[in-house]
């Protein structure tokens, strides 16, 4: 395997869409991609439980990136040699970048005082509050809530309070990330800190003695917990939302697409594949098939 481009991308609100969760006008781009040995990595709020399925309605078999960066799960036979420091879980190697979720709900009991009605857990909703928050079946808010470091919490106070209660998290060494619709309790990590770890790994085994090629990584999101995966790739796509303000960032090479969801998907991330330079005449699927098979093949 020797990957030239790396594709990170968020999920709900991104890829998927922010109502209903489905991706079904990025799936001619998503197959385009796998043909020609592009990996798209999942970078994302959601649990491995979730991503065990999704994984399989997206056909991938790339790595992915769950709860905000907390952790790293490759399948075991994907690299040649296992990354170090990592753990076998479940046909996985996992590098873990958090504390457990007990710690996260432990750390949350004791604000329960001073905000009292102010804010709950994903385990204080359980199933029937995920579905009413989210929308998600019952089946899916399950699989949501089977955290493994990190946990979602619903506010309900006002933006000043807020602003306090993060603060305090904060002062006892968590790490608040405000998503779509909760603020996300975890440990020193984000999306942007894991991207680098895991493209550390392919650039691995994309390099040799006699020459060093560097992987093209692109990054799409449309959300604050985004902001730091979208700094450090070389290329950063937001998603327009239909819910919020788009994030603010500083970047050399940003696209930021008029289309929200998967339709957005498409549009930034074939802008940055060369699809400006398509002739009007020509089809974006078969021109890219042309463009990305030159280029890893190149």
């Amino acid at each position: 395997m020797r990957a030239k481009i790396l594709v990170f991308t968020d999920l709900d609100g991104s890829l998927l869409d922010h109502y209903t969760y489905r991706f079904d006008q990025a799936k001619p781009l998503l197959a385009l991609l796998k043909q020609t040995h592009v990996p798209v990595i999942p970078v994302t709020s959601k649990t491995r439980a979730e991503l065990s399925v999704l994984r399989g309605e997206l056909d991938s078999d790339e790595p992915f990136i769950v709860e905000n960066g907390a952790a790293v799960f490759m399948p075991a036979e994907y690299f040649d040699v296992p990354p170090s420091e990592c753990i076998e879980v479940d046909g996985f190697y996992c590098a873990q970048f958090s504390k457990p979720r007990d710690y996260w709900l432990d750390l949350l009991a004791q604000q329960s005082d001073e905000f009292e009605g102010e804010f709950e857990t994903f385990t204080a909703l359980g199933v029937d509050g995920i579905c009413a928050s989210t929308g998600l079946s019952a089946e899916a808010a399950r699989l949501a809530n089977t955290r493994e470091f990190s946990e979602p919490v619903k506010w309900r106070g006002s933006e000043q309070r807020k602003s306090l209660f993060v603060a305090r998290l904060r002062a006892a060494g968590a790490t608040v990330l405000q998503g779509g619709r909760f603020l996300h309790v975890t440990g020193a990590c984000n999306k942007g800190k894991a991207l680098q770890w895991l493209y550390q790994q392919y650039q691995s085994v994309t390099s040799s003695l006699m020459e060093e090629r560097r992987c093209l990584t692109i990054a799409v999101g449309d959300g604050e917990n985004d902001v730091d995966m979208l700094q450090v790739a070389n290329c950063a796509v937001i998603i327009r939302s239909p819910v919020h303000e788009p994030p603010v960032i500083e970047h050399n090479n940003i696209y930021r697409t008029q289309q929200t969801g998967p339709e957005g998907w498409v549009e930034g991330v074939s802008w940055f594949l060369g699809a400006s330079e398509r002739p009007i005449e020509m089809n974006l699927i078969e021109y890219l098939r042309k463009k990305l098979r030159s280029h890893v093949n190149g």
